[in-house]
């Protein structure tokens, strides 16, 4: 919040992160049993795993391995064939994406989806849920709230373009900027929703190793200063292994392993089914 000090705490090496988060840390999403079939194919199949509050974790696999489509099913993209998926005490399997979004897990997808034909700082301006201004009967009249609220959301949103480098681009067009804008600009978009978890889906796709760095900063930054939980599916071990506290390998659908990346390279499923790829 505004006019708090940000609290940052002794970093712990990854192995410690990794074990206190799984003995201690309260779980914000769990995973039982997910299914999700496509005819015969079982894409995922008896998928089960845990993500700490707080904690940024990684989700890794070889292609195919059912990653994209089990982060499709836990928003509510595709519907669940069967198990569970508990998100902050409530089963949200097969409810709605934007039902989903309003108890606070968002995410991003591997294509960027701005709105090219609205600025930066529109973009940003249109994610935050429950606007006053929004209804219909609220938006004719010049209620204090609802300019307090749009007052409020326009400083949130100037910020986070600070913050993200992005505050020189704040008139631009979505669509002129370059491939490794819109990703910073469609993180600063879902953080604008003030989630709880967020799931991004190979974010360092495709963007150079200088933005690469700038953005895991910025997501560390994001944990540890506003709490926000990251789920990330990533193919680029070298970050994975830098910001992730815990991690989770799945293959064939199904979760293997689950623990720090030194751990992961000793765990001889792990290393046949992924990491000893090549």
């Amino acid at each position: 919040m505004a006019g708090e000090t940000p609290i940052r705490a002794t970093k712990l090496s990854a192995a410690d992160q990794s074990a206190a988060l799984r003995s201690g840390m309260d779980t914000l999403l769990e995973v039982r049993n997910l299914v999700r079939t496509f005819g015969a194919l079982r894409a995922v199949d008896d998928c089960s795993f845990t993500v700490a509050r707080g904690s940024i974790t990684g989700l890794i696999g070889p292609n195919g391995a059912g990653k994209s489509t089990a982060a499709n099913v836990i928003t509510g993209f595709l519907e669940t064939t069967t198990g569970q998926i508990l998100f902050d005490g409530y089963n949200i399997a097969n409810q709605a994406p934007h039902r989903i979004a309003l108890r606070g897990l968002t995410r991003t997808f591997q294509i960027t989806r701005e709105l090219e034909r609205m600025t930066v700082t529109e973009n940003l301006l249109a994610a935050p849920h429950h606007q006053l201004g929004e209804s219909f009967w609220l938006g004719l009249l010049p209620l204090p709230a609802v300019r307090r609220q749009e007052d409020e959301n326009l400083q949130h949103a100037l910020k986070l373009l600070r913050d993200f480098d992005l505050y020189a681009l704040r008139d631009e067009y979505a669509g002129n900027l370059s491939g490794g804008q819109r990703r910073l600009l469609e993180l600063a978009r879902v953080v604008m929703t003030r989630p709880k978890l967020l799931l991004l889906d190979e974010p360092f796709a495709g963007i150079n190793p200088v933005l690469a760095t700038r953005l895991g900063d910025y997501i560390e930054a994001l944990c540890r200063e506003q709490g926000i939980t990251f789920l990330i599916i990533e193919h680029n071990l070298a970050l994975v292994e830098r910001h992730c506290q815990a991690v989770i390998v799945m293959a064939l659908g199904k979760t293997i392993a689950e623990g720090t990346m030194s751990e992961l390279r000793e765990n001889p499923a792990v290393v046949d089914a992924y990491l000893g790829e090549g």
